[in-house]
């Protein structure tokens, strides 16, 4: 009897040990089953997760740029705008400022030196202006300042120096992009470059005019004067480190509407090295925007607030553009180009009376037969092209 029941056990353990490992092999089998669908679940996750984030990924990204002419600061327009001891030009710009300030770069040519009031100040044709002005255009919304013309040196080299300072402190404190005139040889030779949305920009400025003033010697940078080769070096330098390239020119015959030889050759030579935007000044009237292949050249944007005689010296262009960049194919676009004329109201009557108005917000009391000279400078401007956008003008008196 006690056999049979040793027996029995092993019987039983034996069956039991088998059952365990039975057990074991499923137990095994089941989560070995559910890790492979945890895993199965969590690369489908994952590459759901993937495909959500390429989707969110943007495929392009965009700013937006707005460019007016010269800040042409006679002594009649800063007498105007003197009251009780204070030079204020912020009215001068107040119908433009809320156009200007939504734009994410906004362009202007400091025509005049910001040499301050300690120089003592002067017009034509040596000028010197207060500090004021430039901080009128940065408060409207400025923020790119081409300098290098022909009256950059008008006062010498303190007055290069004081507009150095001011600019300079404006830089520490502002995202402000200035170009042409430089403090140092290593001011010059800078590669200064900017982004904004995702997009880096430079600006390079040159002038080819100096009203026979040169700079002093071993001191070259305090203007940028033109030459094919300076071109080429410097722009070598920013072409393949940024988005967009504009270079700003000082160049033409002033007071004519129609771009000289010379302007046409530069044009076309700035635009086989590679340039996106070429921004004219100097004739001080607006003369025609064109394409050089991918290249968008404004031969001259005019004045943008002046006191000159006549309704050409008054009429000033304003262009903006929007500038894309595709994250697909690393390439930069100039689109949507949109001219309208601006036009400065001088009015003596009143202290601080100058005003800049666009044409679309002119009347008859401000200028009469607007409807006239909007359509004579427009035609000069565009001429028969259906890719420039006109400004949204009416021709309605108001």
């Amino acid at each position: 009897m006690r056999k049979s029941k040793k027996v029995n056990m092993k019987y039983k353990i034996r069956r039991i040990g088998a059952l365990l490992i039975i057990g074991l092999i499923i137990y095994g089998c089941f989560f070995f089953r559910m890790d492979k669908i945890s895993d199965k679940v969590n690369s489908s996750t994952n590459e759901q997760t993937n495909i959500k984030k390429e989707e969110e990924k943007p495929k392009e990204t965009s700013l937006s740029l707005v460019m007016v002419g010269d800040a042409l600061i006679h002594g009649a327009l800063y007498d105007n705008m003197y009251v009780d001891g204070v030079y204020d030009f912020k009215p001068m710009l107040e119908v433009m400022k809320p156009i200007i300030s939504k734009y994410d770069l906004a362009y202007y040519n400091q025509e005049t030196i910001l040499g301050g009031t300690e120089l003592g100040l002067s017009t034509y044709p040596r000028f010197n202006s207060p500090y004021e002005v430039g901080d009128a255009f940065l408060d409207a919304g400025f923020n790119v300042v081409s300098m290098a013309n022909n009256h950059t040196l008008d006062r010498g080299e303190s007055a290069v120096n004081n507009s150095c300072a001011y600019w300079q402190d404006k830089e520490k404190t502002l995202n402000i992009y200035t170009a042409g005139s430089y403090c140092s040889l290593e001011d010059r030779d800078n590669v200064k470059i900017y982004e904004k949305n995702g997009i880096k920009y430079a600006m390079l400025s040159y002038t080819t005019v100096t009203n026979g003033i040169n700079p002093p010697k071993g001191k070259e940078y305090f203007t940028n004067i033109y030459s094919d080769e300076k071109a080429k070096n410097d722009i070598e330098k920013y072409r393949d480190k940024v988005d967009l390239l504009m270079v700003a020119m000082h160049w033409g015959e002033e007071y004519t509407h129609k771009p000289i030889n010379s302007q046409v050759r530069i044009a076309n030579y700035l635009a086989s090295l590679g340039v996106d935007i070429i921004i004219g000044a100097h004739p001080h009237v607006v003369e025609p925007i064109e394409k050089i292949g991918n290249t968008l050249v404004i031969y001259s944007l005019g004045n943008f607030v002046s006191a000159q005689q006549g309704i050409n010296k008054l009429t000033g262009l304003m262009v903006s553009v929007n500038v894309t960049k595709s994250y697909e194919t690393n390439e930069t676009t100039v689109s949507d180009v949109e001219a309208e004329l601006l036009y400065t109201l001088k009015d003596y009557s009143n202290k601080r009376g100058f005003r800049v108005y666009p044409y679309t917000a002119l009347t008859d009391s401000i200028l009469p037969e607007h409807e006239k000279y909007y359509n004579e400078y427009m035609n000069i401007v565009t001429g028969s092209s259906d890719w420039i956008k006109r400004g949204d003008y009416s021709g309605d008196s108001k």
